[in-house]
């Protein structure tokens, strides 16, 4: 469907002036109440998570020592939808309802007659969509009386997210941001340290795990996975402390699905019935999860808008892993997830979209994938890096490395439709978060540096 809906303001004279609408704006009365689980309407359950040392389906009493009891409900909720808690959506309206805009003059530069559309997350306090689930677990951990939360990171989106959350509430933060961003990212890490986290490169030679993983390659640059190993074993050994994950698991995707609430809120505000194409990137998997699982929703009632899961090449997951049983981790101490994965043993290269250097993909991502409700593809690093770049000059807003290739993706779909702007088909564009303490990435692309 096709619109130009139109916003009004009057000139001195007071004659009424239209102008096409640029971002809809949902006013914080209209903020989503309830996240969305997309198990309540999937033709086939997905299969459970078993015990790393049973083999077993897990139980309750298995997740207990990482996890407050209120996620573990929300990791197999059969339930539609659960009801954001009241002391969440306070902090949550510090920044949401986030942005859906309009990207005309993007639409303009490409020189196509798509409408392109993209939800902006970059307006929370970290400038990701990661405190969506994070302020949502600091709340419930606090809630049980949990003290301490570790975690790993990446690019340090989820870390400062985290350290964000966790002194709202009370809360020790300590993060394992994997070496090669650590090194290379140093602004994330401050950020983390401003909010009162502590963070340790990995691999450490504070944990058991990091300390075998140094033994074996001193001179790696960790990976996620590693990460994860050093955060659950410190979790595990401290009874005053729990384990925090960034993406993934069930209730990760849950949390992160008001922004595709939103945004279908927000494309009625246009006009637009369901969009033709939602482009999201795709790393452990909750942002993509968070925008396109109130489509797939859409889609199971009869919708059609194609859902793309973009990858950087460098670890592609959905597009050239298997779909089987795997760790979340290097170490074999989180449970087996069905997933679409590399192998838990896989480094993937030091790219700095450190957000999407993850071996496996969510387990509900990847069944839905294996249902047949999304496809995925991968892209070069260059090739994104240069997609971010031209968003830049046409948008105003640097994009983080990790929604370049969303925007990749996007463009190469856009471009397919030439002929007169507007009447082509709708592309929403998940853009996770912005790019400001990325920019020694941005140089190295500019400089013609990167690999």
């Amino acid at each position: 469907m096709t619109s130009d809906a139109a916003s009004g303001s009057h000139t001195a004279s007071g004659s009424l002036v239209t102008a096409p609408l640029v971002k809809a704006l949902l006013p914080e009365s209209e903020m989503p109440t309830h996240w969305y689980n997309i198990q309540a309407d999937l033709p086939e359950q997905m299969a459970p998570h078993l015990h790393p040392g049973t083999k077993e389906p897990l139980g309750p009493e298995d997740l207990a020592p990482l996890f407050p009891m209120a996620l573990i409900e929300q990791e197999v909720t059969g339930e539609r939808y659960v009801e954001i808690p009241e002391e969440v959506r306070e902090i949550y309206r510090l920044w949401r309802p986030s942005p859906l805009i309009r990207a005309r003059r993007l639409e303009k530069a490409l020189g196509t007659s798509a409408r392109i559309y993209y939800k902006y997350e970059g307006t929370s306090p970290v400038g990701s969509h990661k405190p969506n689930t994070a302020v949502a677990q600091a709340y419930y951990n606090a809630a049980e009386g949990i003290t301490k939360l570790t975690t790993e990171t990446g690019a340090g989106q989820w870390g400062a997210s985290l350290a964000f959350a966790g002194q709202a509430f009370g809360i020790e933060v300590e993060v394992w941001q994997v070496k090669a961003s650590f090194e290379s990212k140093p602004y994330r890490r401050m950020l983390m340290e401003t909010f009162g986290a502590s963070v340790h490169p990995s691999p450490s030679d504070l944990t058991e795990a990091g300390r075998s993983f140094l033994a074996k390659d001193p001179h790696t640059p960790g990976s996620l996975g590693m990460a994860v190993s050093e955060a659950v074993e410190v979790a595990a050994g401290d009874p005053e402390a729990r384990y925090s994950l960034g993406s993934v698991l069930n209730h990760v995707c849950l949390h992160q699905t008001i922004i595709g609430e939103e945004a279908l809120k927000q494309l009625e505000m246009f006009g637009e019935a369901a969009p033709d194409f939602v482009f999201g990137c795709a790393g452990g998997g909750s942002n993509l999860a968070g925008l396109a699982f109130p489509f797939i929703r859409e889609n199971l009632a009869g919708a059609q808008t194609r859902i793309v899961a973009v990858e950087p090449t460098a670890c592609p997951s959905m597009t050239e892993g298997e779909f089987r049983y795997d760790h979340g981790d290097v170490a074999g101490l989180t449970p087996l997830m069905k997933m679409y994965t590399l192998g838990q043993d896989f480094v993937p290269d030091p790219i700095h979209s450190g957000g999407l250097r993850y071996h496996g993909m969510a387990p509900l991502v990847s069944h839905v994938k294996h249902l047949g409700l999304l496809d995925s593809i991968a892209v070069e690093q260059n090739v994104a890096f240069a997609a971010g770049v031209e968003f830049a000059k046409a948008e105003g807003i640097v994009p983080a490395p990790e929604s370049t290739h969303a925007l990749a993706g996007a463009f190469d779909e856009a471009r397919r439709h030439t002929g007169e702007a507007g009447t082509g088909p709708s592309i929403v564009i998940g853009l996770s978060g912005h790019g400001f303490l990325d920019l020694p990435a941005y140089e190295s692309y500019v400089r013609g540096e990167l690999g």
